[in-house]
């Protein structure tokens, strides 16, 4: 069967597909038997090595699970302000008005083309010269605002790009019923375009996740990648066996969130199915003329 975006393969496209399949899982195998190979000619993968994650609980009460809870705080509170943030100048980078489009836009370019660790460098000295902040406190700020900077410039543009994404009818059809651009924009371009938005607004909070790492490693942040070293120095030369173990807490971290994000997502998709339109009495306020228009437009976007 044809699809309109690609040929279905035939015979021959079929046998190379399964040649080129079986080639690349023999390698695959290859490069993991070499690797298992050469960690066991070193002795990485004696028990020796790894019994301190699995029989000492002060492996992780000690160093994992606070860094761990550092790394988690860092990208909450980088979230909750990077998102809103995001949303506000990428509808500003929308608006009608020079003065408002052309200040947004500046601040997007530049937040968004500096290094996320230049900033958190450049923080962590403002706050020492110019503030209160303690010495302890002082790199969870610093990653804070790197990250925050950083991504609520990304996340503008994701924004921007979700509500571009829709049908410019959605607009036009607001706009014969009356509704003011920022009614339009609340209560229908916004709330269509968080379903478009939101695979790629998990993929950047991925990013805000694992770029925590980054104030470990220049800021003394006490994030999960840098308990590695204590935590080794405390059991002996077993480095691998603990980025190992890292990783594996970064895998599940994130896949939790993607998880939750494809969960929510097929709520979301659900929901407006179940409705057959974005636009009801109840979230479209016309400015005290009552539900006037919300049927038309229903129809419309049906």
């Amino acid at each position: 069967m044809t699809s309109v975006l690609f040929d279905a393969p035939g015979p021959r496209a079929k046998w190379r597909n399964i040649v080129y399949s079986v080639l690349f899982v023999v390698v695959a195998a290859l490069v993991v038997w070499w690797v298992v190979a050469k960690l066991n000619d070193k002795n990485q993968l004696d028990w020796v090595k790894w019994k301190p994650f699995f029989t000492d609980s002060q492996a992780w009460t000690t160093y994992l699970l606070p860094g761990l809870g550092q790394t988690l705080l860092a990208a909450a509170i980088s979230v909750v302000i990077a998102l809103p943030l995001g949303a506000v100048f990428g509808i500003a980078r929308l608006s009608d008005h020079a003065w408002v489009r052309g200040p947004a836009a500046t601040i997007v370019e530049f937040f968004r083309s500096i290094p996320v660790l230049i900033m958190m460098l450049v923080a962590n000295e403002v706050y020492a010269q110019y503030t209160s902040v303690s010495t302890d406190d002082r790199p969870l700020y610093a990653v804070i605002t790197g990250l925050v900077l950083y991504n609520a410039s990304v996340l503008a543009e994701i924004v921007r790009a979700g509500i571009l994404s829709l049908p410019k009818g959605q607009t036009e059809a607001a706009q014969a019923i009356g509704l003011r651009k920022g009614q339009i924009m609340r209560s229908i371009l916004l709330p269509q375009s968080v379903t478009a938005m939101l695979p790629a607004i998990v993929s950047q909070l991925v990013v805000i996740v694992k770029d925590t790492a980054i104030g470990g490693s220049l800021l003394n942040f006490s994030e999960l990648i840098a308990s590695v070293r204590p935590l080794s120095a405390a059991y002996g030369a077993n480095t691998i066996a603990c980025f190992t173990i890292v990783a594996l807490i970064y895998i599940v971290v994130n896949f939790s969130l993607t998880s939750f994000a494809t969960w929510l997502e097929k709520r979301l998709r659900a929901g407006k199915k179940s409705t057959g339109a974005v636009l009801s009495a109840t979230t479209v306020d016309t400015g005290g003329s009552g539900t006037t228009g919300v049927q038309p437009l229903a129809k419309a976007d049906a």
